[in-house]
């Protein structure tokens, strides 16, 4: 019976320890911190630039180990910094969400282990928001010569100054905005998803040979632009060309 106890003596021993080495989660003395930044993609910024700040008041998730599922979860501070303390060692893994125009959320994740009784510091975690985040641009430009009264003589020409210019989607039937010229006549569509899309405008027709007066129904003039990647200026490269009476 002695020899039997002091075999088995240890191997109690062992499974004893075993059970208070835990796994990652709270109940150490280890501490994760960072920092989270916010950019910024404003509307009707014609360049797509953005702008980065702190990203103060931003709920931080984190992710113990192989779990799938957040473990817990902070804010940040008015500098954007977050801090989880008595954490066990392990690896972690830290996220916050970048939010769509149409306010679907996507995670932005970081990764970091921690020693026993260290502070471990997460890589600074960038968000995304505004409106034209995961969207991109169509510019174009359009030229007008005018005609007076609808006669044949051209009293002019220059930039189409607040013409009228339409998109669609080619999968659809009708045209979903509309914008007009500016004074450089250029034009903006904001806020575009991937896809194909048709751009257009109208224009008088010309009096043909032997006919003075122009045409009772405009002509359409067309562009088509394929839209595949976000955060994209799409240039329509050649200037639209119209004729407008006034």
């Amino acid at each position: 019976m002695k020899k039997i106890l002091f075999v088995t003596l240890p191997m109690l021993l062992l499974v004893a320890l075993s059970s208070c080495n835990k796994g990652e989660g709270e109940g150490g003395t280890g501490i994760i911190e960072g920092d989270v930044m916010r950019i910024l993609h404003p509307d009707d910024n014609y360049n797509l630039e953005t702008d980065t700040v702190v990203g103060s008041k931003t709920d931080v998730f984190i992710v113990y180990g192989d779990d799938t599922f957040y473990g817990d979860d902070v804010e940040t501070d008015d500098n954007g910094h977050y801090r989880f303390k008595y954490m066990n060692p392990g690896k972690y893994t830290l996220f916050a969400y970048s939010t769509l125009s149409s306010g679907e959320r996507i995670a932005v994740s970081q990764e970091v282990e921690l020693k026993k009784g260290a502070t471990a510091t997460v890589p600074t975690i960038y968000i995304h928001e505004g409106k034209a985040y995961g969207t991109s641009m169509v510019r174009g430009r359009v030229y007008a010569k005018y005609y007076h009264n609808k006669t044949s003589d051209a009293r002019g020409e220059g930039w189409a100054y607040e013409q009228r210019v339409y998109i669609k989607r080619d999968s659809e039937l009708y045209h979903f905005d509309d914008v007009r010229v500016g004074m450089d006549g250029y034009f903006y569509f904001q806020k575009l998803a991937p896809g194909n899309y048709t751009v257009y405008t109208f224009t008088e027709v010309m009096p043909t040979a032997g006919n003075e007066t122009f045409s009772e129904v405009p002509s359409i003039v067309t562009r088509q632009v394929k839209v595949e990647e976000v955060g994209t200026i799409y240039e329509i490269p050649d200037t639209i060309k119209v004729i407008i009476n006034v």
